[in-house]
């Protein structure tokens, strides 16, 4: 007599949520209040005030440096998270990224050290970059893992708000911040947010620490599989067409990039002149209906699909981010407040929504943490440096903003290329999820007569 296959351990999807959730919050937090850094104060205080274009030039290019750190990050705690588990991942990334936050609130400035400051504040950006690679691979990996198989869209897009909470977080603390005199701004009032970070780490280790590991994760330890000793090189073998998806389809956070950085200083230069304040509104206001617009996205594609939805989000925010960029240059700010809530916080958000079950649903158990952390911290790379490239293309005068929505589009079309050609992987159960890629590469190929 036969026995019955022991069914899979019992997840925690609400816990698991909740942790990523929190955890991603409060680690984004960190991340994006650099980007406000770099785009209002650090050209003054780190960088030479003789040449003010110039400075913000280099400013925005070190918020690209973190994302030329990702790549190196995914393969270290891509392998990692893989081997040992996705909590493990989860507690250091969080740790490194508070430690490192709260290190730029510490450092010199140029008049103090000379050259010797920005050399440091690139230093702490690629520990923030190291840190960023491992926890939107590890915190997704960790709710799909949990999640039932029906509503894996929806619990993993904690994730992403999580991440738009930690931005809407980080606009609210430099709200007031922003509003100091300049000379309590520039000595050290920029220094307040940073320095909270602490209380990121201590918070988010509590949270993360009491969560179980993933059932899929931990059954594979106990099978005759097992994990793979070098996931990578699994990955590269038998899923590497869905990694240049991955590759491509993140180019689609350029959108969250240029939003967050190159508006917001395009904004308040001289040639448009709103202030600094009204525009972190704009963000705040965007961010805060991005976390509505995102699980309801994510449960959409639950019903109809992850492409479709994945789809309207990339397409759209080719077409809104011309509307948006226009309306900063009209110096209407009703406009441009109306705009970026569209852009931004709905039509961005379908994109931002899916793509973490979207990404994840490509590959199977044994490399998916590999696989999301490699394939989107390239992409991210490259989306990072979107910043520093608009800031060229905008022109000498940094107010070209048509050329730079153009660029922004044209950084929207391989993500399209990227879902159109993947499958749908919305109905297939977590246990099957990337094994249809994993029997294509293992099987010979057959010539026809």
């Amino acid at each position: 007599m036969s026995v019955p296959a022991a069914s899979p351990p019992t997840g925690q999807p609400k816990k698991a949520a909740t942790a990523a959730w929190i955890g991603s919050a409060l680690e984004y937090y960190d991340f994006f209040i650099y980007g406000s850094a770099a785009a209002l104060i650090f050209p003054e205080v780190f960088f030479d005030e003789s040449d003010p274009a110039t400075a913000t030039l280099l400013s925005l290019a070190t918020f690209g440096v973190a994302y030329a750190a990702r790549p190196v990050g995914a393969l270290f705690l891509g392998h990692f998270g893989d081997r040992v588990g996705r909590k493990k991942i989860m507690v250091f990334t969080l740790i490194l990224m508070g430690l490192s936050t709260f290190l730029i609130g510490c450092l010199p400035t140029r008049a103090q050290v000379g050259t010797l400051a920005p050399v440091l504040l690139v230093l702490c950006r690629v520990l923030q970059g190291i840190s960023a690679a491992g926890e939107q691979a590890s915190a997704n990996s960790m709710t799909l893992e949990h999640a039932p198989a029906n509503r894996r869209g929806f619990f993993t897009s904690f994730t992403l708000s999580g991440t738009q909470g930690g931005q809407l977080l980080a606009t609210l603390v430099f709200i007031p911040v922003a509003a100091l005199p300049d000379d309590q701004l520039l000595s050290w009032g920029w220094r307040i947010p940073f320095w909270l970070s602490v209380g990121v780490a201590v918070v988010g280790y509590v949270i993360r620490r009491k969560l179980a590991e993933t059932p899929v994760f931990a059954q594979q330890q106990a099978s005759g599989e097992g994990v793979a000793k070098l996931p990578l090189a699994v990955l590269l073998r038998e899923h590497w067409a869905d990694v240049l998806r991955v590759v491509a389809g993140a180019l689609v956070a350029s959108v969250s990039t240029i939003f967050t950085v190159w508006a917001l200083a395009y904004a308040t230069s001289d040639s448009v002149g709103m202030s600094r304040s009204s525009m972190l509104w704009v963000g705040a206001s965007a961010n805060l209906v991005a976390l509505a617009a995102i699980p309801l996205w994510a449960t959409l594609s639950d019903r109809v699909g992850r492409r479709p939805v994945y789809l309207v989000g990339a397409a759209g925010s080719a077409v809104a981010m011309f509307g948006y960029l226009w309306a900063i240059s009209t110096g209407s700010y009703p406009l441009t407040l109306l705009l970026g809530v569209v852009a931004f916080g709905v039509v961005y958000s379908a994109a931002n929504g899916v793509w973490p079950s979207f990404y994840g649903e490509m590959f199977p158990t044994r490399v998916r943490l590999s696989g999301m952390a490699v394939g989107t911290q390239i992409g991210f790379a490259v989306a990072g440096f979107a910043v520093t490239f608009a800031a060229r293309i905008a022109g000498p005068g940094g107010d070209d903003w048509s050329a730079v929505a153009l660029f922004t589009a044209a950084l929207c079309v391989p993500p399209l290329v990227a879902a159109l050609s993947a499958r749908e992987t919305a109905k297939v159960p977590t246990e099957q999820l990337g094994e249809r890629a994993r029997r294509e590469a293992s099987q010979p190929e057959t010539v026809t007569a």
